[in-house]
């Protein structure tokens, strides 16, 4: 007797299939893209500047974090749930005391002569520092900015800051900049988490 064949499949087109299946899928699938952190950096020096200009010590908040993730703010040790408040004093400087920043008097649309504060956040971090503690310090220094100029969005128009127009914005942004100095981290405790 004899055997019968078994018809075979015809695989010519199964690469082509492939192929389409993978552009399908390429040109569909959206990928999450880190945005990272907004930070407008200072304009550079003129190029005849060597020295930084001195800043007075009353008009920088020092906040460090170490490689155990302990935060200290001008010195003194802080939990992470006070640091909003902290630098929204230090922004604000609401009865002018000699420890805090000075503040100087421009002429802001809108809002005419104002006064802005000098002060300075200066942020350093261990290298060691987790990148869970790095981030939830950034979070509190930004919905410190973020809480003054909702403020004063609703002091001056009786709005959130968010639903300004781009104009009113940015005279708010200049009545309340941002002033965050990020130094590189040191090697303090020779650990290594980031």
């Amino acid at each position: 007797m004899a055997r019968k064949k078994t018809p075979e499949i015809n695989a010519s087109s199964t690469a082509d299939i492939a192929f389409l299946l993978l552009t399908f899928f390429l040109m569909t699938t959206t990928m999450d893209v880190d945005s990272g952190l907004f930070r407008r950096l200072p304009p550079m020096p003129p190029p005849d500047q060597v020295i930084a200009p001195p800043v007075a010590k009353r008009n920088i908040l020092q906040v460090l974090v170490n490689k155990n993730d302990l935060l200290a703010v001008n010195g003194e040790l802080m939990q992470i749930e006070n640091l909003k408040e902290k630098a929204k004093e230090f922004i604000l400087n609401p009865q002018n005391k000699e420890d805090l920043p000075s503040k100087v008097v421009k002429e802001i649309p809108f809002f005419g002569q104002a006064e802005v504060s000098r002060g300075i956040i200066s942020l350093q971090s261990d290298r060691g520092t987790s990148y869970k503690m790095y981030i939830a310090v950034q979070d509190e220094l930004t919905a410190a900015y973020n809480e003054i100029r909702d403020m004063k969005a609703m002091e001056k128009w009786g709005k959130k800051y968010s639903d300004l127009t781009e104009e009113q914005m940015d005279a708010v942004r200049k009545l309340v900049p941002t002033a965050i100095s990020e130094a590189e981290p040191k090697n303090i405790g020779k650990g290594g988490k980031r």
